[in-house]
């Protein structure tokens, strides 16, 4: 197994476990899990790059920037999820640290600041569908629409329920992806790309950060692609893709090749959930051939997803 390249895509629970609460502490427990399991992986064999969601921790952040902006200039949005990239990458890059130390291993780890390149005419740009930050009230939404120009919808039925959203354009390279395999190949343990990477247009020779959240599981793919791994592994809290989810009748999907998995997608089997887009990511890495295989597991069952004793794998 010496010399396979993974890239490890940790979900939301990499750092909020669900009934937790938001503190530093529970933060870094949560690392921690997720350290025992990439120090597995790694110690397998695998040369490995950690990516992960940033949903929690950069809708903090905008929070922050809301409350104190009467005593602070608030940031833009790309400037915040480069904010949330420091953050939860030097809490991964210290727990995997710990992890190796404990268990007398030698790779070093270290966190690359990633900015994705997307599409400057996508038509996400003209159609903002994510909501961001906090909640409004309907009137205070509505006010912040026309000083600030946010785009505003309503996120549940009620008057409090109001979200600024934000385009969601479709990522097509990593800057960065060069030096992440230059770091890789020199033994390291990279964390990049965290919560899909900054988004960025070409102006010229210039790469300009705008208002966007990229999808970090799309994103995974891009940069799993552009380091040349050998396999996308999707860490999430399900045990992987099942039909008739949520019913008396699920069932594990052990193996999906990307043509049924795509079939399954286009018939909406999937929903428009989270699972949806971790399986367009695994399809989108996985068509092809070439050897290239993609997982979708349970965090704590990593090393077994990789060794095909858990989870789903979609592969030719």
């Amino acid at each position: 197994m010496q010399g396979h390249r993974v890239v490890i895509a940790l979900g939301g629970n990499a750092l909020l476990q669900k009934g937790d609460e938001d503190t530093i502490e529970s933060m870094r427990r949560s690392a921690r899990l997720a350290a025992e399991v990439v120090a597995d992986i790694a110690q397998s064999g695998w040369e490995v790059v950690v990516t992960h969601g940033n949903g929690p921790q950069v809708g903090r952040i905008l929070l922050q920037n809301e409350r104190a902006r009467g005593l602070v200039h608030p940031m833009p949005l790309d400037v915040c999820g480069a904010e949330s990239q420091g953050q939860i990458g030097y809490l991964l890059q210290a727990s995997i640290g710990d992890v190796f130390y404990e268990r007398d291993m030698e790779r070093p780890v270290v966190t690359i600041l990633t900015l994705t390149r997307v599409p400057k005419d996508d038509p996400a740009f003209e159609n903002p569908t994510k909501p961001i930050g906090p909640y409004y009230k309907r009137d205070e939404a509505r006010r912040l629409a026309r000083e600030r120009g946010y785009s505003v919808a309503a996120s549940s039925g009620d008057d409090e329920g109001w979200r600024r959203i934000v385009p969601s354009p479709r990522p097509y390279s990593i800057v960065e992806a060069p030096v992440i395999k230059l770091v890789i190949g020199s033994g390291a343990i990279v964390i990049a790309g965290g919560g899909g990477g900054v988004p960025v247009v070409e102006e010229g020779p210039r790469l300009v950060g705008v208002e966007g959240v990229v999808d970090k599981d799309l994103a995974a793919a891009i940069l799993a692609k552009d380091v040349d791994a050998d396999v996308l592994l999707i860490l999430t809290d399900v045990e992987g893709v099942s039909e008739n989810f949520g019913s008396p009748e699920q069932r594990l999907l052990p193996r999906l090749t990307p043509e049924e998995a795509r079939r399954r997608l286009d018939a909406g089997e999937f929903g428009t959930g989270s699972m949806k887009p971790k399986v367009e990511a695994a399809v989108q890495f996985a068509e092809g051939g070439g050897g290239k295989r993609a997982m979708i597991a349970p965090l704590e069952a990593g090393l077994r997803a990789l060794e095909g004793r858990a989870g789903t794998a979609i592969e030719e």
